[in-house]
């Protein structure tokens, strides 16, 4: 068997001991006779698995009680409409920084129902910097605060949250449990799992219970969270084999040594790839230093069709989908938990080969 080193924004790598146990429960979960993929949501057997992937959730991010964990469908995308349906329904208006393509689209998907103040936003730079908040710009009424902590296609993450009195809700899509969150400085965090918990179709969803029951008239009761939450995401059949290979992930984050432990490794990972960025003639690096993710690393040589040789003969070497977005070009590795160090290690020794044979 020959596995790549993927670099994939998502769908992403998993954890080859997570997929190693899957494949050894495929046929067979425990003591049911049948797959995870073939058991009723409503069994006992399933009821443990999404009861042990909430209380990881809980104990791997210390999320408060008066916060409910939810396990939806939609991806993220659904939740740029849940979130003003659902939490807006006082003042109909939030704010919103558009720091990339997902907040762009999470905007766009609210001003359908509210009023949006785009308090800030680094479109005028390609989205290579978190901007400077002035809170003069902020509304005084908002319902809620929207940021993307983590932008995956431009490589930009906030190290400092925004002082703002309204709720503030997070995408936190492409860095969930990639770093230490302080959960109760938000009302609302969401991550579609196919970044850095488990595959596609599960979205994470963790909002104070405060937040929940007061959706507007008009809101689908799918996209209801008191739905959801009222029913243990379960009022209809959840994607039930997504919840349980996340639930893997989950025990395999708590056998490293959980969040924290997996910070200082990734910050090891992005610091010995931009470290190389920073010291190239070839390569660069997009983001300003201050505002860089630890998990998308976009780069470029400047020249396009550099570019293309460069993604083609990393591809034949074993590093694939290092192409960038189709919206800013480039390459882009992206670094999730379940990327060994030896990966990025590797990349850069493969990067450092180009470029000496492409002076």
């Amino acid at each position: 068997m020959s596995r790549v080193y993927n670099f994939s924004a998502g769908p992403s790598m998993l954890p080859e001991e997570v997929l190693k146990k899957a494949q050894s429960e495929m046929l067979e979960y425990g003591a049911s006779s049948m797959s995870v993929m073939e058991m009723s949501h409503r069994s006992k057997d399933f009821q443990d698995i999404i009861d042990s992937a909430e209380a990881l959730v809980r104990e791997l991010m210390n999320v408060p009680d008066n916060y409910k964990v939810m396990f939806l469908q939609g991806g993220g995308s659904t939740q740029f409409a849940m979130i003003p349906l659902n939490l807006a329904n006082k003042n109909k208006k939030a704010d919103y920084v558009i720091t990339g393509q997902w907040a762009k689209k999470a905007a766009q998907e609210a001003e359908r129902y509210i009023t949006v103040n785009k308090v800030a936003s680094s479109a005028d730079k390609t989205f290579s910097y978190i901007p400077k908040l002035d809170k003069s710009t902020f509304s005084s009424d908002a319902d809620y605060f929207y940021i993307c902590y983590n932008n995956t296609i431009y490589g930009t993450r906030y190290t400092k949250l925004p002082e703002t009195d309204a709720v503030l809700v997070a995408d936190i899509s492409s860095c969930a449990m990639s770093e230490v969150i302080d959960v109760t400085k938000f009302g609302l965090l969401f991550a579609g799992a196919q970044k850095n918990l488990g595959p596609a179709g599960v979205t994470l969803v963790i909002a104070r219970e405060d937040l929940i029951g007061d959706a507007m008239d008009i809101t689908p009761t799918m996209l209801n969270y008191k739905t959801h939450a009222d029913n243990g995401s379960m009022y209809n059949t959840p994607p039930t084999y997504g919840i349980y290979v996340l639930k893997l992930v989950l025990e395999w984050i708590k056998s490293k040594g959980g969040i924290a432990e997996l910070q200082k490794i990734n910050e090891a990972k992005a610091k010995i790839l931009y470290d190389y960025l920073d010291s190239s003639a070839l390569f660069k690096g997009t983001v300003v230093p201050e505002d860089r993710s630890l998990m998308n690393v976009p780069f470029v040589t400047g020249n396009e069709d550099l570019d293309a040789k460069f993604v083609a003969e990393a591809k034949a070497a074993g590093f694939v989908n290092l192409k960038g977005h189709r919206t800013v070009g480039g390459m882009r590795a992206s670094i999730y938990n379940a990327m060994p160090t030896e990966g990025v290690t590797k990349l850069v020794e493969f990067m450092k080969k180009f470029e000496k044979e492409n002076k």
